[in-house]
């Protein structure tokens, strides 16, 4: 996970999942609905913050989860803080609290959710929460006679932009393992992703999580997980898959009857959550004050960071392995004694966290005012012997460049060899190459 997370990622995430931030104000502690909606909070929170992590564990970008699957999001690039205002922003609808409807936020009767479920699935006993409220998801247990599973499902409004692709792209196996993962382009211009993945991907004899999405033409997300076991966390596995196939997730998501209920969904939401809305609603300016708005975030152009960095290797390196975009890259090299991650974060404008990061350890100032962070610790995500070896630097101008390179081609997997391919030297030489503040910018 990341080492250090900005409160400039909270903007950014306010914006991104606003109809998750109030659930669970009216719910008990014992009630599943909080559960879900609890967990699909901490999905797009974990999404959001494995997009604009400013630690060096943004290099170690890991497995979000909505009720335990968000894995299905696509690692496609990692930013700095500074990306508060990169991908377009969604046009978010406020996730209600039953009894506690506010102007504008959805009324969505969860009986009418629960009966678009139950008419789209195979015959099963059901157990759901709060029938008789309103709301935009829930969760229930189903049981087929083979093992109770736990089952939720969530309906979102995403929009068409980044924001929404991000749900229904596969994510990259060097960070997320699962079993299978597919996407594909539905009747009617929809997006398809399902995903057969794990709770805990890095410990796979636990819970499964499969999980489909489908991103409509229109921008709206209808999210779907199951489970081997009567809950996401706390309940034993108690069948061998979940109970329904991916053949079923898909006729499940892609189902008449989701639009009638996401056309219930609101649009232009104040993302605040004080309920401003556009188009004559109560609220006056329909959104989020101009003045308020971060500045354009600027980025290096797309594939330039994969390219210096590779640029920079040193020879006898062979890429087995490559990926990321914008300000984030990773690079899988090998030099005949096993595969090996190396990974980098460039960053502006980071000068605010620059007392975080540079605080402590290992940290060294050279004479122009760059800070110099030697890092080496254990990884994190579960692959046996793994060592992490980071090079994190930062001009007085808070321009910062973080390299980091492990002992194996992934983070979850046993390690491939004794050390990172790259010594500390080297990682230190590349994080301090002027190649990268010329890099070009978009």
């Amino acid at each position: 996970m990341p080492q250090n997370e900005s409160p400039q990622n909270e903007g950014f995430e306010d914006a991104l999942g606003a109809i998750l931030h109030r659930t669970g104000d009216g719910f008990a502690a014992d009630d599943r609905r909080e559960l879900v909606e609890g967990g699909l909070r901490r999905g797009r929170r974990r999404l959001v913050r494995r997009r604009l992590a400013v630690g060096g564990g943004v290099l170690a970008l890991a497995a979000v989860a909505v009720g335990g699957v968000y894995g299905g999001s696509l690692v496609s690039h990692s930013g700095g803080t500074s990306s508060v205002a990169g991908p377009p922003r969604p046009t978010p609808s406020v996730d209600p609290v039953p009894g506690k409807q506010r102007p504008g936020e959805a009324k969505i009767l969860v009986a009418d959710i629960a009966a678009a479920l139950k008419s789209n699935l195979p015959e099963g006993k059901w157990e759901i929460d709060g029938l008789d409220g309103f709301g935009q998801s829930l969760v229930g247990v189903y049981d087929d006679g083979r093992g109770r599973s736990g089952v939720s499902v969530g309906l979102f409004r995403a929009g068409t932009g980044e924001a929404g692709q991000d749900q229904v792209v596969c994510p990259d196996k060097v960070f997320v393992p699962y079993d299978d993962c597919t996407e594909e382009t539905v009747p009617g211009g929809g997006r398809l992703m399902i995903l057969q993945g794990y709770v805990y991907p890095d410990k796979r004899e636990e819970t499964k999580a499969w999980r489909a999405v489908l991103l409509t033409r229109d921008g709206f997300l209808v999210d779907v997980s199951e489970y081997n076991a009567a809950a996401e966390k706390g309940a034993p596995v108690s069948r061998g898959n979940p109970p329904f196939t991916p053949a079923q997730l898909k006729a499940l998501v892609t189902a008449d009857d989701w639009g009638l209920l996401t056309a219930q969904l609101p649009a232009n939401v104040d993302a605040s959550g004080d309920g401003g809305q556009g188009d004559g609603g109560q609220g006056g300016t329909g959104g989020i004050d101009r003045q308020d708005e971060p500045r354009r975030h600027v980025e290096p152009v797309s594939g330039s960071v994969q390219s210096t960095l590779r640029s920079l290797l040193p020879e006898g390196l062979e890429v087995a392995g490559k990926g990321g975009d914008g300000e984030y890259a990773y690079l899988v090299v090998d030099d005949g004694e096993g595969r090996s991650l190396v990974q980098i974060n460039v960053q502006q404008d980071m000068a605010n966290v620059g007392d975080d990061l540079f605080g402590g350890g290992d940290v060294t100032t050279l004479p122009d005012g760059r800070r110099v962070k030697l890092t080496q610790q254990p990884g994190e995500k579960g692959g046996a012997g793994v060592v992490w070896w980071t090079a994190d630097t930062m001009t007085p101008e808070g321009f910062r460049v973080v390299v980091s390179a492990f002992n194996a081609g992934t983070q979850h997997e046993a390690a491939t060899r004794a050390e990172p391919a790259l010594t500390m030297d080297q990682l230190k030489s590349i994080a301090l190459s002027p190649k990268w503040q010329q890099l070009p910018m978009k």
